[in-house]
């Protein structure tokens, strides 16, 4: 077919340039042009060459051909993308915004290919019979070094030189007539760099229980049939990641790959472990913390069929896989899942496209399932398997109990540890057992509670928590409703009104001092920011090198430690009332993964939630371990407030470094928004200044729309994109 005309979109990331722009191939270069190839093309007035992505080719222009420029060249370092994933691209800049040229460079794994990694060997040339031969000759004559050459050539005729010269300890010199009298070659070969590296023993394939072999055999049967989304809703410790090895070995069995998404980092490393035992070297993992070259390696591995399985973070989603087979979402409820980077796609949503595309399947699993998901499966859009007894048959779900802060500040206790869980802490040290302490500091947020009471100061227009500012003042920012700090609790009067909030650092000296004999590790975002500082202390606390491991969210999420019998929650109510609609259902995710962090083998497991809010629907659903209740409690909220997943909810971030200028573009927004309303379909809130709303001198405004449908708020999104926002405001769209 006929190809006269490339389709490209060049990497600008301006709005004003957001489109394709057509150059013509020359004859040259017909050969090297394909679908996602990267070009050098002359750009704008001065032809200044720029780099671009071929994302189609036209037959026909709607220019005047002797005007169309022609590209410069095809570069060859580049990692070419998949039609399928342009075609992702394209549906990720339409529902979440920003330009192409951003969505592009998300779903590319890797800008530019680097360099292999090259290895020499040396390779025997010579029958084996000659090597023997040759042996007993150097043998005679004493030549020691080579005689250990030799003897490894009759073991494996290939040998890595490194290992030659390091461990055999023979000298280039005494290699080199070897090499002259053809004895052996010396070979270069390209290989790849491994972030797994050695030293991961084959285990055993595990037995599945009558459960987990239901949740296999309806999984399969899904993947050869109707591909709808399956989700696995399992309670912590029932074996999920026992039924995804399964599945996907039996789908890597018909030649396709699998992604296998987590949402720490501080969970890569003990599920790829679990991964590669089972399958070897055809598993990798890509993340963050990787070098440029390793990424770029298992980008290429993947790309060639070197693998059938990539384990990582939100970014493993965009694996270019030549026949993709399934997308596994481990955790799925997890935040880390949403980017906050433009543009802010979701990776559950993002992952349902891209299977869809590929005619793959996506698989979401968690013991917390999200609200959304849930409702989703409740209404048909997904298969739904469940598994309601742990895998280990001596492993029973922990015993939970509430302590009643509020109760601890009438006895004279202000510290952060109620006296049962001090109690149980010097108990359980005794023992020789191992204790969890989680404070959730990221839910810190600023909020205002009663210590007397145990309630937060919310909105009286929103029912979310009010933020305190700087300036001293309590914000909604959902509605912009603002007020005085109260001096005294709106609901009861009492005095012992204020912010709320600790930190892991002074939990870790608190515990030194309480138990100073005990080992106690820390786990936060300052002791882990380092390359593998992760790994380091889980493994120490793993092979008791450490008694209690202080920590916050990372260490709640999918860890197994056998010894771990006791599980303090120090403060529900730091996620419970740190605003936003889905506080509570980020609690009660927290204490119910918290908690199953105990008794997860045959010693009994203990949890102790410390709250002001005892009787919060939340906090009793997890210490209950009952989902459903929680869910039915917190769609009836959903529904009556109309929050996602029964509306849906269009977010706009409006950001400038004039804040006159941010604050007139967001009633320009609002007036926009009310025009394009002509149904009155859309629920507008808003504008309001951000939770933070002053960041290195950017003034940032938020503007929501919800609506029961998902097309009128795309509509309102395509008429805000095309106003004219001018060089000082900037903006952000995410769906939700």
């Amino acid at each position: 077919m006929l190809r006269p005309y490339a389709d490209v979109i060049v990497d600008i990331t301006h709005t004003a340039v957001d489109r394709v722009f057509q150059y013509e191939i020359p004859e040259e270069l017909s050969e090297q042009v394909r679908l996602g190839a990267r070009v050098r093309a002359p750009f704008g007035q001065g032809n200044r060459i720029r780099d671009g992505y071929i994302i189609g080719f036209s037959e026909k222009t709607d220019y005047d051909p002797l005007k169309i420029k022609k590209l410069e060249a095809v570069c060859e370092d580049g990692m070419p993308i998949e039609g399928q994933l342009i075609r992702l691209a394209a549906w990720m800049k339409e529902r979440y915004g920003g330009t192409m040229i951003q969505a592009l460079k998300t779903v590319l794994p890797v800008k530019r290919k680097l360099k292999a990694v090259e290895k020499k060997y040396l390779v025997r040339k010579v029958s084996r019979e000659e090597c023997e031969a040759l042996l007993a000759l150097y043998r005679k004559k004493n030549q020691k070094a080579r005689v250990r050459l030799l003897e490894a050539f009759l073991e494996d005729e290939t040998l890595p030189y490194e290992m030659v010269v390091q461990k055999l300890r023979v000298s280039a010199a005494s290699v080199r007539p070897f090499l002259e009298q053809g004895i052996c070659a010396l070979e270069t070969r390209s290989s790849f760099r491994s972030p797994v590296g050695e030293g991961a023993a084959p285990g055993e394939r595990v037995r599945l229980n009558e459960e987990q072999l239901a949740a296999v055999s309806g999984i399969l049967s899904a993947f050869r049939g109707d591909r709808r989304p399956c989700y696995l809703h399992g309670i912590t410790g029932s074996g999920k990641t026992e039924v995804y090895m399964e599945v996907i070995r039996q789908v890597a069995a018909e030649g396709k790959q699998a992604i296998v998404l987590i949402p720490e980092i501080a969970l890569t490393w003990q599920t790829v472990m679990r991964f590669y035992r089972q399958f070897g070297d055809r598993v990798s993992i890509v993340h963050s913390r990787l070098s440029a070259g390793e990424k770029s390696d298992q980008m290429e591995r993947a790309r060639r069929g070197g693998l059938d399985i990539m384990i990582g973070p939100r970014s493993a989603l965009f694996t270019p896989f030549p026949n993709l087979g399934l997308i596994i979402i481990d955790e799925e409820h997890e935040a880390a899942y949403k980017s906050e980077t433009v543009p802010r796609y979701h990776a559950v949503d993002t992952a349902i496209k891209r299977c869809e595309l590929a005619g793959a399947m996506t698989i979401l699993g968690s013991a917390t399932p999200s609200a959304s998901s849930y409702y989703r499966a409740q209404n048909g859009e997904y298969h739904f398997f469940q598994m309601k007894t742990r895998a280990k048959e001596e492993s029973t779900l922990p015993s939970v109990e509430i302590v009643d802060l509020r109760e601890e500040l009438k006895a004279g206790n202000r510290g952060i540890f109620s006296r049962r869980l001090k109690e149980l802490m010097g108990e359980t040290l005794k023992r020789g057992e191992q204790i969890l302490l989680f404070l959730n500091r990221r839910g810190y947020a600023g909020f205002v509670s009663c210590r007397s009471c145990g309630k937060a100061v919310k909105c009286p227009h929103c029912d979310v928590s009010l933020k305190v500012h700087r300036d001293g003042t309590l914000k909604c920012h959902y509605c912009g409703y603002e007020t005085a700090i109260p001096k005294a609790c709106p609901s009861c009067g009492s005095g012992y009104i204020a912010g709320f909030g600790t930190g892991t650092q002074k939990v870790e000296a608190l515990v030194k001092a309480m138990f100073p004999e005990a080992g106690v590790l820390r786990m936060d975002m300052d002791t882990t920011s380092k390359k593998g500082s992760h790994d380091a202390i889980l493994s120490a606390f793993a092979d008791g090198k450490a008694d209690i491991l202080v920590g916050t969210q990372m260490i709640v999420k999918g860890h197994d430690f056998p010894r771990v019998t006791l599980v303090g929650i120090l403060a529900a109510d730091l996620s419970l009332y740190s605003g936003g609609y889905e506080a509570g259902e980020r609690t009660f995710s927290l204490l119910t993964q918290a908690a199953g962090r105990a008794g997860r083998d045959s010693l009994p497991g203990h949890v102790v939630i410390q709250s002001y809010s005892p009787d919060n629907y939340s906090v009793e659903a997890a210490a209950s371990q009952d989902y459903e209740g929680f869910y039915w409690h917190e769609i009836l909220y959903r529904k009556l407030l109309r929050y996602p997943p029964v509306y849906r909810m269009l977010a706009l971030l409006i950001t400038s470094r004039e804040e006159e200028a941010a604050e007139a573009m967001a009633e320009t927004v609002r007036r926009k928004a009310e025009e394009t309303d002509v149904s009155g379909v859309l629920e507008l809130l808003g504008p309001a200044k951000a939770s933070v709303a002053k960041i290195n001198d950017v003034y940032r405004y938020l503007f929501y729309a919800k609506c029961e449908e998902e097309e009128p708020l795309l509509e309102l999104k395509r008429r805000l994109e095309a106003l004219d926002w001018g060089k000082q405001v900037q903006y952000q769209f995410d769906m939700e």
